[in-house]
C-alpha cells in the first residue's frame, strides 16, 4: 500500500485539510489517489453551513469518485467521538470492516490518503484506536497541529506515540500558519523540528472551495 496517514494532535487542529491537500498535490504529479477516513462525526453541524463535511472535502481534493461509504464507512449526525457516535447510533464499528475498506480504496489508486479521527489515541472501540488503524494500514504518517502556544508538547507527544509502534513520522504539519509568523509560532517550529527530530512543514489558511489555489504540499516519499 502507498500512501498518508494524517493524524493530529488533538481535533480541530487542521487534519482534514492537510489531508486534502496532500491528496491535491498527489493528484497535480499525476497520480489516482484515494481517499479514506474511518469515520466522521459531527454532519449535523453542516446543514446549511455551506461548507463541505470532511469525507465530501478529501473526495473533491482526490478528483476521486468514490461514494460516502468507500470513504467514510461510518457516519454520524453527533460532533462525538467515533465510540459514543457508534454506541449512539446502535451501530458498532467493526476494525476488520475498516481495515478492508482501507484496503480497497487503495487497490484502485496510485496512492491511498487516510485522515484518522482526532488525535493518534483516539477510540475508534474501546478495544481498537486510530493507532491501531494506523499501524495496521503500515502507512508514513503526518501530524498536523496548531503553530501557536502548547503544540510543542501536544507535537512531541503524538511524534514518540506514532514512532512507538512502529510506524514513521514523515513530517509535522504547522496550520494554520499565520502570514506574518510572531517569535512564539517561529519558536515553536524550530522546536518541533529539533527535538522531534523532524521536518516541521506550514500550512496557511486556504479557500477550501478553490483547490487549484492549494499550495502544494510533499511530505516524506510522496
Amino acid at each position: 500500500m502507498s500512501g498518508i496517514f494524517v493524524t493530529g494532535t488533538g481535533t480541530e487542529v487542521g487534519k482534514t485539510v492537510v489531508a486534502a491537500v496532500i491528496a491535491r498535490t498527489l493528484l497535480a504529479r499525476g497520480l489516482s489517489v484515494a481517499a479514506f477516513k474511518p469515520a466522521v462525526s459531527g454532519l449535523d453541524e453542516y446543514e446549511g453551513s455551506g461548507e463541505l463535511p470532511d469525507h465530501e472535502l478529501l473526495r473533491l481534493a482526490c478528483g476521486s469518485e468514490q461514494t460516502d461509504d468507500e470513504i467514510a464507512p461510518y457516519r454520524y449526525g453527533p460532533p462525538v467521538s467515533p465510540h459514543l457516535g457508534a454506541e449512539l447510533a446502535n451501530e458498532p464499528i467493526s476494525p476488520v470492516r475498516l481495515v478492508q475498506a482501507a484496503r480497497a480504496a487503495a487497490d484502485g489508486a496510485d496512492a491511498l490518503v487516510c485522515e484518522g479521527v482526532g488525535g493518534f489515541l483516539v477510540p475508534l472501540t474501546l478495544g481498537y484506536l486510530v493507532r491501531d488503524l494506523a499501524r495496521d494500514l503500515g502507512l508514513p504518517v503526518v501530524i498536523a497541529a496548531p503553530p501557536g502556544l502548547g503544540t510543542i508538547n501536544h507535537t512531541l507527544l503524538t511524534v514518540e506515540a506514532v514512532r512507538a509502534v512502529g510506524l514513521e513520522v514523515a513530517a509535522v504539519v504547522l496550520t494554520p500558519w499565520p502570514y506574518e509568523p510572531g517569535v512564539v509560532e517561529r519558536s515553536n517550529r524550530e522546536a518541533i523540528t529539533r527535538l522531534g527530530e523532524v521536518e516541521a512543514q506550514v500550512l496557511p489558511w486556504l479557500d477550501l472551495a478553490s483547490p487549484e489555489a492549494w499550495p502544494p504540499l510533499r511530505v516524506g516519499r510522496t
